[in-house]
């Protein structure tokens, strides 16, 4: 049985640690469940770019804290070509989608690649584990780009927990379950 699990939390929650454990035990039963010569991946799906000092040690801390089994792969940009080519042997971790969407917003390709990306989710047989911030629990932001950036977040998680098998919001490092898949 594959997995789609969207994990939710504010900055420094504790979501990408958890998001890690998930993607290791979805790959780690992968692995006991493979056939033949199909060899088990597991990738690291980095959104990030690395535009300035203070991201650069985000993504230095994040690379430092992943063993040797991960490949990593930098998309800041088109998830669902990634998710479209992977494999039911393939675990993917993808790190994270709200950069995804400030990325896509900022190039102007958003709904294209919302679309796309929704898409391959759903027909995609890899388990996917999606690491995302939670940020409509505040204030509705004064500027246009900032609520347009809350509200195409909310609308997206809305969306991936309707796909997901399961979602789990973190806070101050506990995993809450919203869903999941054996309830």
């Amino acid at each position: 049985m594959h997995l789609i699990h969207l994990i939710l939390g504010g900055a420094r929650s504790g979501k990408s640690g958890f998001a890690e454990q998930v993607a290791q035990t979805a790959f780690k039963q992968s692995q006991s469940l493979k056939k033949g010569a199909e060899k088990s991946s597991l990738i690291y799906l980095a959104t990030a770019t690395a535009d300035d000092g203070e991201m650069k040690s985000r993504i230095a801390h994040h690379q430092q804290r992943r063993g040797l089994e991960w490949q990593l792969r930098e998309e800041p940009l088109n998830l669902a070509e990634v998710v479209d080519k992977a494999s039911n042997e393939t675990t993917i971790l993808i790190d994270c989608l709200t950069l995804w969407l400030s990325n896509c917003l900022h190039k102007g390709c958003w709904p294209e690649h919302r679309m796309n990306f929704l898409s391959c989710l759903e027909n995609s047989s890899a388990n996917i584990i999606m690491v995302s911030n939670e940020v409509g629990s505040g204030i509705v932001p004064m500027g246009e780009l900032s609520r347009q950036f809350v509200d195409e977040s909310g609308w997206l998680h809305q969306q991936i927990a309707t796909i997901a098998s399961d979602v789990t919001l973190v806070v101050a490092g506990l995993e809450m379950p919203l869903k999941r898949a054996d309830r």
